[in-house]
């Protein structure tokens, strides 16, 4: 059986919401977590989440330390570093999957208006506009699983799963499936 991702976004201080996303981590039963940044601060372009505890959320996520894989968001700093229990500092960190790099970022420095040096076929995961996202930006996949406790434009609050490569967008408040794209 092949390795089982959980990729969230943007959980911006919110324990309420935070809480949620592990009781769907654990219903997926995926192996490793990949977390796009933007963990403990709101960041002074957003009104606070429900359920705002920056501490709670360090004590909800610190027990994952040997599961996840994490890069910077814009809100993040050297404060959250110490805190946090797995880095958190790095600008951007590689996959391969179904024989393509998956290029993990936040989404603030690389996104679908500025892509990172990626080949056709490459797929470039971000978070940072809250804003769930699939599509092709000339021969590169840009997708982003929207934001876990501050959905934009309209969006739920959401979460991937990507094996196999076979990436899966649902929503943190009840798992439901909302859209599925499948590496070629």
């Amino acid at each position: 059986m092949s390795m089982k991702w959980f990729i969230a976004s943007d959980i911006h201080g919110s324990a309420a919401w935070c809480r949620r996303l592990l009781a769907r981590l654990e219903a997926e039963e995926a192996d490793r977590v990949i977390l796009l940044g933007d963990l403990l601060y709101h960041g002074p372009r957003n009104d606070l989440p429900e359920g705002y505890a920056p501490k709670e959320v360090i004590q909800l996520l610190s027990p994952l330390a040997g599961r996840v894989l994490c890069v910077r968001g814009n809100c993040e700093a050297e404060v959250d570093q110490m805190v946090l229990p797995f880095p958190v500092m790095a600008d951007y960190a590689l996959l391969e999957q179904a024989g393509h790099l998956v290029y993990l970022t936040h989404g603030h420095l690389w996104n679908g208006q500025n892509l990172p040096p990626l080949q056709p076929g490459d797929v470039l995961l971000h978070g940072h506009t809250h804003v769930p996202c699939c599509e092709d930006v000339g021969g590169v996949r840009v997708l982003n699983p929207g934001s876990v406790s501050i959905p934009k434009a309209g969006s739920w609050h959401g979460y991937m799963t990507l094996q196999d490569g076979l990436f899966v967008w649902k929503d943190v408040a009840d798992g439901a499936e909302k859209l599925r794209w499948q590496m070629a």
